[in-house]
């Protein structure tokens, strides 16, 4: 069985992810790219979906790390009889879709397990394999359909019941290296490269990312690791960031609340982009914009919520009978139905982002303000329609006041443009729906009676959406409203020390089931707590949040089980590392 989904890692190549054990397993890899089928599949079921193994065939403590500020792991087991360490790559910049794992005998012996398991096709398709040579070497060649699979290294496993298994001892100073190398089934073989330069050029590059980073930063060490993570989440020549390289691992245990996250939504690309921005990344952030804006180009009625990484519009969804499932969590679903609905906040985070790319001074893209001014225009027609909301509820629209709220920002920034950045524009007609929205919200959004804004229009139920109310500029973070409905949150939506994202049992989402806390959120009240001057308050929680929800590698998932102690849903995600990076950056050192 798979493990504790804090118990694995992430390598990947900037095209796609591999998910790593603690015992050495590769139990989730999609090849070529983020959303193409599994190979390695037993995540969501079991070894019987493909796995690859490379680990101490007995009883073995082990430990793990990455390679400085890389995505390159470490994994060090320590047996009754020595200690080896494995190292897990996935080369980057040469055209390849490579897994290279290098054992290395480290003291004493080890003896260790080889398994190679490939099921194509997310687990379904049983490949044909057979032996070939290149250039000289004996490989294993896994074929399906379009998907060839290549394992080569120093000692080739052997089949055996359906699979290719082996063991072997590892004495200290002794190393052995294995790759699987993924090509389009009609193509050749490809050759082996020198893998000590492949890693090697690696690991120089990603350094080196890296130590751009700003100074003075909280947390310095977990911002890192959050902005290496999210960078590796990217398809390097497209600038599209997945929200998480996995599917289907559930929000809720043994229930249906199981989504893809291997796609890119607008607000994570706009969230990425501003965050960049605020560490020091201009340069960089540069890539991040210009997808956004190949995203939204057209005709605005077509603009998506999310897209394929390369920019593809077609994500239907299906779910896929043959996988158990996490944990028995059912059902397993590729695609995503949210693709078509309507979630007006979207353009809200678009234009903050392009907003502080302005600001800040990243060089113009002549054609992106002639968009943008389409996109407000378009917007300004049907702005008070409801809406699915931005935790995309698959129960009716409603007028969420999150939405409401970023809607005045999307006009708020066009004003912004006009008078800070002489770019031309309706500015009149935008500073009025401005100020319509503003109202609107004040006088339909907010109860009175408790203090507080609601989640959406005629009910007395909040959200943690509407921290976020502070900190794009609707109001001032000690504004007496915005303080009621911290307190409010806080009341309603707090669980064992972390905020869930509203109240499931209100109905709102039209799913069954419960879930957990959501760890943007509680990240957001750090936010929220520095926009009202509770910079103590602000330390403290962010202090304990990165204490407690950060898996040993620095890795967060979407939501966290106090009571049980362990990570729910996709993983890493996205949107949890921008929240974390975005809450440093306000508790960020003055230069």
């Amino acid at each position: 069985m798979p493990g504790a989904i804090e118990d694995y890692a992430v390598i990947g190549d900037r095209h796609t992810a591999a998910l790593v054990g603690r015992d050495g397993s590769i139990d989730w890899l999609c090849l070529p790219r983020f959303d193409s089928s599994a190979c390695f599949a037993a995540l969501l079921g079991d070894e019987r979906h493909g796995r690859w193994l490379l680990g101490p065939a007995g009883d073995h403590e082990s430990t793990r790390r990455y390679l400085g500020d890389t995505v390159l792991l470490e994994t060090t087991f320590t047996t009754d009889t020595g200690t080896a360490t494995l190292l897990d790559v996935m080369p980057t910049g040469d055209d390849r879709a490579d897994v290279v794992r290098r054992v290395t005998g480290v003291s004493g012996s080890v003896r260790m397990r080889h398994e190679w398991i490939v099921r194509c096709d997310y687990g379904l398709v049983r490949p044909w394999v057979r032996r070939a040579e290149v250039e000289g070497e004996e490989v294993i060649v896994a074929v399906a359909g379009p998907d060839q699979l290549v394992l080569s290294g120093s000692r080739l496993p052997r089949a055996v019941d359906g699979r290719h298994a082996d063991e072997f001892t590892v004495h200290e100073g002794e190393t052995l290296t294995f790759s699987t190398t993924w090509v389009e089934s009609w193509r050749e073989l490809p050759g082996p490269p020198s893998w000590e330069d492949s890693i090697e050029a690696t690991r120089t590059e990603q350094v080196g990312w890296a130590g751009r980073c700003g100074p003075g930063i909280p947390h310095a060490d977990l911002v890192v690791r959050s902005l290496v993570t999210l960078r590796m989440m990217t398809l390097a020549e497209t600038g599209g960031i997945v929200a998480a390289p996995t599917t289907s691992l559930p929000e809720d245990f043994g229930g249906e609340r199981n989504w893809d996250y291997r796609y890119c939504w607008l607000r994570d690309a706009a969230l990425t982009l501003e965050s960049l921005l605020a560490a020091g990344f201009v340069e960089e952030a540069g890539h991040w914009r210009a997808w956004l804006l190949r995203a939204v180009a057209g005709d605005p009625q077509d603009m998506q919520i999310m897209y394929a990484v390369d920019g593809g519009r077609q994500l239907p969804e299906r779910e896929l009978d043959h996988l158990p499932g996490y944990a028995g969590s059912r059902p397993v679903r590729v695609g995503n139905a949210a693709v078509s609905q309507r979630q007006a906040d979207v353009l809200g985070e678009v234009m903050i982002a392009l907003a502080q790319a302005r600001d800040i001074g990243l060089p113009a893209d002549r054609h992106a303000w002639a968009l943008q001014r389409v996109l407000i225009d378009d917007l300004a027609t049907h702005w008070d329609a409801p809406d699915h909301g931005l935790w995309e509820v698959r129960g009716p629209q409603q007028h969420f006041t999150h939405s409401r709220v970023m809607v005045w920002a999307a006009f708020d920034r066009a004003v912004q443009a006009v008078e800070r950045h002489g770019l031309d524009g309706p500015v009149d007609t935008w500073r009025s729906l401005r100020e319509e929205v503003h109202a609107e919200v004040l006088a339909k959004g907010f109860d009175s009676s408790r203090g507080t804004f609601t989640q959406h229009y005629g009910t007395r139920e909040v959200d943690a959406s509407l921290l976020m109310i502070p900190l794009v500029g609707f109001l001032p973070g000690d504004d007496e409203r915005v303080l009621g409905t911290v307190a409010a949150v806080e009341q309603d939506l707090m669980r064992d020390g972390l905020l869930l994202r509203y109240r499931t049992a209100s109905g709102v989402d039209g799913l069954s089931g419960d879930e957990h806390p959501f760890l943007a959120c509680s990240f957001w009240l750090v936010s929220a707590y520095a926009a009202a001057g509770r910079t103590d308050d602000a330390h403290a929680l962010m202090d304990r949040l990165c204490a407690l929800l950060p898996n040993d590698v620095g890795l967060l998932s979407e939501q966290y089980d106090v009571a049980g102690q362990r990570m729910v849903g996709n993983f890493p995600q996205a949107f949890s590392h921008l929240a974390l990076v975005q809450a440093a950056l306000r508790l960020r050192s003055p230069s």
